[in-house]
């Protein structure tokens, strides 16, 4: 189902060996940053080393926050040729919009306009759903009910079981404060976001992990996105895939060439190939919301029961409000946590 029809900590040894190969660049030979999870960026190398075998792809992966700021502290000298898959409410923070070169890419035309920049600097080619994951076992353990909204979700019961991706390095946690910011208005937000942190046994720092939390066992539900529900489900964990029937929140997550990349000409070449069948079909089999019109359901999310009318349950974002007002937001979110 598409959008269609509507619109690792970053450690000093992760750091270290980061720079270590970025220095090493040479032509036919591109580094990319990537926020995706490392065992979905090692589909797309793999399938490129056999598609477009002439250049050498060098990849660092790092948190949604994490790679923000990297991108940030090397905006005088850049050290990456392509950034893959960033949120577009960074992307288009002003300081990080213009970091990127347009550059319209081969095929860019089947990637609906609401889902690319008017200026080709990024476009997207997948997004990823706010859900809970819900583990049904320890839920039974401790009589209580699978929580439907986030409403519920903020009932005194559910104290100490709650897990959530901290909003300051993670996107899906940024994401999740903004749904419920826009879809209630700020003051009912965040009366609601107030008394959902008190049920919070602790913030993580990626996105994926309070599903992986919940899914061992360790707290009762993980606030999360959809892949690792969806692979929690079909692995045969006792979890059950929740979209808040209040506000579903979603985001999409954009590519682009870097200004002044060492290597401009195979990160074009790269960018030519992200919109080539096979990278576009593993978008399709990680991705259950994809930009493209007429993108098949993937094998796994129709497996696990995820919803295949999801773009009909996704709630209003605005994404150019959420880029413009991200530091005041989390300025707020600090304030109101005491994080």
């Amino acid at each position: 189902m598409t959008f269609w029809n509507r619109a690792k900590t970053f450690t000093a040894a992760a750091f270290l060996a980061g720079t270590a190969f970025l220095h090493q660049a040479a032509a036919g030979e591109i580094t990319v940053y990537s926020a995706l999870e490392e065992e979905e960026i090692n589909l797309f190398v793999e399938k490129a080393k056999a598609e477009i075998p002439d250049i050498k792809i060098n990849v660092l992966r790092l948190s949604t926050g994490n790679l923000t700021a990297r991108l940030i502290a090397e905006a005088d000298n850049p050290q990456a040729d392509i950034v893959l898959s960033l949120p577009v409410t960074n992307i288009m923070n002003p300081a990080i919009e213009k970091m990127f070169e347009p550059y319209a890419a081969k095929g860019i035309d089947q990637v609906p306009a609401q889902f690319r920049d008017p200026e080709n600097r990024w476009f997207s080619l997948a997004g990823y759903v706010e859900v809970f994951c819900a583990n049904t076992d320890r839920l039974a353990t401790l009589g209580l009910p699978v929580p439907k909204s986030w409403e519920e979700l903020a009932d005194p019961k559910y104290k100490g079981e709650v897990v959530m991706p901290d909003p300051v390095s993670s996107g899906v946690g940024f994401v999740n404060i903004t749904t419920l910011i826009y879809g209630l208005g700020e003051e009912k937000g965040w009366d609601l976001i107030g008394r959902l942190t008190k049920n919070m046994a602790q913030y993580t720092s990626s996105g994926s992990r309070p599903c992986r939390m919940a899914q061992a066992g360790e707290f009762a539900i993980g606030v999360s996105y959809e892949v690792p529900a969806i692979q929690a489900v079909n692995e045969g964990y006792p979890m059950e895939i929740v979209l808040p029937s209040d506000w579903t929140g979603f985001e999409i997550s954009g590519i682009g060439l870097m200004k002044g990349a060492k290597n401009p000409d195979d990160g074009k070449k790269f960018l030519d190939w992200m919109l080539t069948p096979s990278p576009l079909a593993i978008y399709a089999s990680l991705k259950p919301v994809t930009t493209i019109a007429g993108t098949a359901q993937s094998d796994a999310a129709e497996k696990s029961g995820f919803p295949a009318d999801i773009a009909t349950r996704l709630s209003k974002m605005d994404f150019a409000a959420m880029a413009r007002d991200r530091e005041q937001i989390l300025a707020h979110w600090s304030k109101v946590t005491g994080r």
